[in-house]
Order: structure tokens, then sequence, then C-alpha cells
């Protein structure tokens, strides 16, 4: 699984080819979730309240670059990186 980012512990990445709603992996120690990318509601899985509140300010920040990593990982091309939280 690519990964897009990492910031403060926390590893982002997105499978290629993944299943629908758009989303992204968000990892934290031992914890994860799939964070909706339209949404930004944590879809499956759990983070500590401070590491969800880091993913979900950072994917509000960069949810066109989000949507354009989906699309390009549905086509099976190189996903790239995403800035981290600044």
């Amino acid at each position: 699984m690519p990964e897009l980012c990492r910031f403060y512990g926390i590893v982002i990445r997105m499978y290629f080819d993944d299943h629908d709603p758009p989303h992204f992996h968000a990892r934290y120690g031992g914890d994860e979730a799939l964070v909706g990318i339209e949404t930004l509601a944590v879809l499956h899985g759990r983070l500590p309240p401070r590491a969800q509140g880091l993913v979900v300010e950072w994917a509000s920040l960069r949810q066109a670059e989000l949507r354009d990593a989906w699309a390009r990982a549905r086509r099976l091309e190189p996903l790239g990186r995403i800035a981290p939280l600044d």
C-alpha cells in the first residue's frame, strides 16, 4: 500500500484500486482508521482522539490532493506524495 504522507508519527496510505467510497488509511501506533475523503469521517477503525484530530485537519487542507490520489489509485498509476501537516 503506497504511503502518501507521514507526520507526527501518523502514516497516511492508500490502496490501489480500492473499494468505494473514496478513502485513505491513517495509522498511528497500533491503531488504524479508514477516513472518507469527502466527509472526513472515520468509516472503519479508530485512532486516538488527538491523532484523529490531526488527520482530519491535514485531510481538510489536502482534500483536492486526496481526490487526485484516489483517481490515480483507481487507474493503478503512481500516487505521489502529499505534503505533511506543518
